[in-house]
């Protein structure tokens, strides 16, 4: 695969945390949907996450949203009470399979590489591709300590590449997709060096310096950070995106 050699840019516009609406070959994706007002959110026995900030628009401001892409459902980072509402009103939810056992209705589990083809609205199709993520760092019972997480890769005939990395921490997974998708467009990168108490507190998610050298392995064109505002345990801001990116000389492809 290979992006289409357009000078248009994919809209994206985001909403704070995770939460990004994308328009893409005529449809319109929302990722991991979080519109809860600031607060303390349980994650488990003992631990709370704090939202310092609310987000930047709400459900009803998104008009017509035609497939949710979910990252996970376990973390109220991800999918909040107002995000779980949300679910209900889009025809589409793609997820992890553990996920989409979970919340059911309109959710559909993806392994890693399994594809969905949609129709766009002018003609063709939109192929939504389901990529390795690792919520936290190699090595470290992960999967069972985090669950399951995902990303996602659009494609189609004359559109851009674009990438979602959902919760990712692994930049062998990045290399890995890189391989098999080529060189990338718009990588939609959840940044922000997310850490809890577990595992030493080493980062969840992309530090700032492994989303620059994502960027790298990608060959990215343009990177749209999220995940780096609006919770206590995001540890590095979009200041610290920016000094990382530049310092890697990238600034230029930061949207």
């Amino acid at each position: 695969m290979g992006w289409a050699m357009s000078g248009e840019r994919v809209p994206v516009q985001v909403f704070g945390g995770p939460t990004a609406l994308i328009e893409y070959g005529g449809l319109r994706f929302v990722t991991d949907p979080t519109f809860d007002e600031p607060g303390e959110y349980p994650l488990g026995p003992g631990l709370v996450l704090t939202k310092l900030e609310p987000p930047t628009a709400g459900p009803d401001d998104l008009g017509r949203v035609d497939v949710v892409l979910l990252s996970h459902d376990q973390h109220p980072d991800n999918l909040d009470n107002a995000g779980r509402a949300f679910l209900g009103r889009v025809p589409l939810v793609l997820t992890t399979p553990t996920g989409a056992a979970r919340l059911g209705g309109a959710v559909r589990g993806l392994e890693p590489w399994t594809e969905v083809v949609l129709d766009r609205p002018d003609g063709g199709t939109v192929t939504i591709t389901a990529v390795p993520a690792l919520h936290g760092p190699e090595g470290a019972g992960v999967l069972e300590i985090s669950g399951e997480v995902t990303g996602f890769v659009l494609t189609g005939e004359g559109l851009p590449v674009v990438y979602v990395s959902g919760d990712n921490a692994s930049l062998d997974l990045v290399r890995q997709i890189a391989v098999r998708v080529g060189p990338v467009d718009t990588a939609v990168l959840f940044a922000g060096a997310a850490r809890t108490p577990f595992f030493d507190g080493r980062p969840v998610t992309l530090d700032s310096a492994s989303a620059a050298e994502a960027a790298r392995i990608l060959a990215a064109r343009r990177v749209v950070p999220v995940h780096v505002d609006g919770w206590g345990h995001f540890t590095e801001d979009r200041e610290t995106l920016v000094k990382a990116f530049t310092e890697a000389g990238l600034a230029d492809r930061l949207s």
